[in-house]
């Protein structure tokens, strides 16, 4: 029996066995991304209502027209063109299905793609599955810099995109204008489609905004623009991500939609209509909330003895422990996490997941804090009592 050669290339993903890890060692989990609060309660309400109401089988494959309205008159105006709901907006089952409808129809077998790491570990077997070659351009802290130069070094003839993600996961970096006027030359100059995951678009810190990629003069329609519910409202299990892009880029992504997952399931849909429409006060008391968590897991690592610069977006901190005063500093980054969760009670995630080409990230961790207070408190009582 001979089955498929892209099978080699694939595992299973580190960041949820963590998961798996840490709900048999009864440890907090702190590796994967997922909050530990409810949703607002009028969305669940919205929910429960969609369903008691009879949506309860297939919406239209491109997603519920209201839900597609809303979406298109907020990118109408983070893009600056006129996103419709018809030509430019597709729900997806969250942004792991985005990324794949995205590279799926953009890339050949053969074809090449840049990705920025680290990287989410969903990047590259989503080039393999497309059948290209991922190409890594790493990024080093403490700042996590874009080296323009270093991205123009690594293209030819067969590249064909750039992947990036902003707010990055997960260094919490998030890209500067100038930063992503570089990477507009470079796709502009080679002829390349830009592919953005902006899932942790409205999670930023000390006053930053959020650029969009594709807003800038150059990239409007060359970019495919990757976002969700997920974070912003605390609904990781409701999967539902969505694609904007223009018609032309759409056109080709839209049947692999369909034929991936048909569609997103409907009563969400529903109910995230409702989140869509939340007054501002929901989003200014999401930031206070998490500048408290940001203020606190950065206490937490600093006490420790971690090293690890404050994330300016997203939930996540990419932490050096190798400095540690401890014998388990010296592992390696799985076997550490590993450590951390069995041992000690905190699980994480390994730094080397997200530099799957590269190679680096041996002696970091990603600690995720999307949590109440009292349970990042319970895992700061962990580690002190076996890292201090």
């Amino acid at each position: 029996m001979r089955l498929a050669d892209r099978t080699i290339h694939y595992q299973e993903s580190v960041i949820r066995e963590m998961t798996r890890l840490a709900m048999e060692s009864d440890a907090i989990n702190l590796s994967q991304g997922y909050p530990d609060f409810d949703p607002p309660q009028e969305v669940i309400s919205a929910a429960i209502n969609a369903i008691r109401s009879g949506y309860n089988q297939y919406s239209p494959t491109w997603g519920i027209n209201e839900l597609r309205i809303e979406l298109a008159n907020l990118y109408s105006d983070k893009l600056g063109w006129e996103v419709t709901a018809e030509d430019n907006v597709t729900i997806t089952c969250g942004v792991t299905e985005a990324i794949n409808v995205a590279m799926l129809s953009v890339l050949n077998p053969g074809d090449e793609i840049i990705i920025i790491e680290p990287a989410h570990e969903n990047f590259v077997p989503s080039a393999i599955l497309a059948g290209a070659l991922p190409v890594s351009v790493p990024l080093f802290g403490p700042n996590f810099d874009l080296d323009a130069d270093r991205i123009r070094s690594m293209i030819n003839d067969r590249t064909k995109a750039i992947m990036i993600n902003t707010p990055h996961n997960p260094t919490g970096k998030v890209f500067e204008e100038a930063e992503l006027l570089e990477i507009r030359d470079i796709v502009v100059e080679n002829d390349l489609v830009l592919i953005t995951d902006e899932i942790y678009d409205r999670i930023l810190y000390d006053g930053r905004k959020h650029i969009c990629p594709g807003s800038i003069q150059g990239l409007h329609h060359r970019t495919i623009t990757l976002g969700g519910m997920s974070k912003t409202f605390a609904i990781t299990g409701w999967r539902l991500g969505y694609v904007v892009a223009s018609s032309e880029l759409m056109s080709t992504m839209r049947p692999i939609h369909d034929y991936l997952t048909v569609c997103a399931p409907t009563p969400l849909q529903k109910a995230a209509v409702k989140a869509m429409q939340l007054p501002n006060q929901y989003y200014d008391e999401m930031l206070k909330a998490y500048h408290l968590r940001r203020k606190k897991m950065m206490n937490i690592l600093f006490e420790i003895g971690f090293v690890a610069e404050f994330p300016q977006g997203a939930y996540y901190v990419l932490a050096e422990y190798s400095n540690l005063d401890s014998e388990y500093s010296k592992l390696d980054s799985l076997s550490f996490a590993v450590w951390l969760t069995k041992e000690v009670g905190v699980a994480v995630v390994p730094g080397e997941v997200f530099y799957p080409i590269s190679k680096h990230g041996k002696t970091m961790v990603r600690f995720a804090f999307p949590k109440k207070q009292n349970t990042l408190d319970d895992a700061y009582d962990r580690m002190r009592n076996k890292l201090i």
